[in-house]
């Protein structure tokens, strides 16, 4: 026996032909020139460029229905009755003059009177939301709620 004659206990595989009908010829399986064919990066989605540019509506949880308008300010008829005289006017106006309220980022805000206090002065209420109780308070004593 000489070497040149030795054969294999496992011989090589033969490699699979890659031509047109092979599995990883051509595109490989990429199907594409270019950017879609490169390995790493990828087109970037469109839609997460919208959702950046809205902020506001994203990550409202569980709360999704509730509405994003911002709620009147509550003013009680007691805080009333401490801030304003005999006569006055009551409007949102008046009431950050006196204090009472703040203005929300430079306006005025929307101001709602609730019942909740004693008020023995007669006052005129305008431009103000105000509860069923609170206007039987204010005509009791008095004073008048123009819508």
């Amino acid at each position: 026996m000489q070497t040149h004659n030795l054969k294999r206990a496992h011989p090589n595989k033969k490699t699979r032909l890659i031509g047109r009908g092979g599995t990883r010829g051509k595109t490989s399986g990429r199907g594409t020139k270019g950017q879609n064919a490169r390995a790493g990066h990828k087109k970037r989605p469109e839609i997460r460029d919208f959702i950046k540019r809205v902020p506001k509506l994203r990550g409202r949880g569980k709360n999704v229905n509730t509405s994003i308008e911002l709620k009147p300010l509550v003013v009680n008829v007691g805080s009333l009755n401490k801030a304003f005289k005999n006569g006055d006017t009551v409007s949102p106006r008046t009431l950050v003059k006196k204090g009472v309220v703040k203005t929300l980022s430079g306006n005025l805000p929307r101001v709602k009177i609730l019942g909740t206090g004693v008020l023995d002065k007669s006052i005129k209420v305008k431009e103000c939301a105000v509860s069923k109780s609170a206007i039987a308070m204010i005509e009791k004593a008095g004073g008048s709620v123009i819508v």
